[in-house]
């Protein structure tokens, strides 16, 4: 009898000790994702926040208009950093919104961390892409003559995950004219062309190497 009770007994600890098992781990993973989601979307705001700042301050034609929506977006790509401080997309949002800015270098900064690991595992091809021909204009627009190689290692790979991509082939062929190198140059303004036949400044690019 005794023994009975025993076993039991053993019965009912190995069942509570599944009931809590089941209930207790699981109730604390979904506090942990939750409180992960949570974040995510209050950086996801951030970002969408940030984003509409840029595009008004691109629309807008006043300057001191210009800088203020910039600077805000700045400031809203921060605090989604401040989130999510391996986010690319807000790194290159801040970098953008400091180009309007006039902040060159600092722009710079940010997208070489966003092409930097770990972040730039978390961008796809044409993101990547897209990102490394910002860069190189702003490489360009710094120092043309100083910076022209770096900024063809990042056309050359730009146009390589944005194939479609006109605007980076054009500045591609604008630093290969620097270098004196004018058959690639041709063939960079060729391939802008071809991809957008109206983009004057390939155009205007072509014949004046003569082409």
């Amino acid at each position: 009898m005794e023994k009975d009770v025993l076993v039991q007994l053993g019965i009912l600890i190995f069942t509570l000790c599944i009931f809590y098992v089941l209930h207790s781990l699981p109730k604390q993973a979904f506090t942990k994702l939750r409180s992960k989601a949570r974040s995510n979307n209050q950086a996801h705001r951030h970002f969408i926040q940030g984003a509409q700042f840029l595009s008004r301050a691109r629309s807008t034609k006043t300057k001191s208009t210009t800088f203020n929506l910039a600077k805000s977006a700045v400031s809203e790509a921060d605090m989604a950093l401040a989130i999510e401080p391996r986010d690319p997309a807000a790194h290159i949002l801040k970098a953008m919104a400091q180009s309007l800015m006039g902040h060159k270098t600092a722009a710079l900064k940010s997208l070489d961390t966003a092409l930097s690991p770990p972040a730039v595992k978390m961008l796809a091809e044409r993101e990547k892409g897209d990102a490394l021909y910002i860069r190189a204009e702003l490489r360009f627009e710094l120092n043309r003559k100083r910076r022209v190689d770096s900024a063809i290692e990042d056309l050359v790979e730009a146009v390589g995950l944005s194939p479609d991509n006109a605007k980076a082939f054009c500045l591609l062929g604008q630093c290969y004219e620097i270098r004196g190198q004018r058959d690639e140059a041709k063939n960079a303004f060729e391939a802008a062309l071809k991809i957008e036949p109206d983009l004057k400044e390939a155009r205007e690019s072509l014949g004046r190497l003569g082409s």
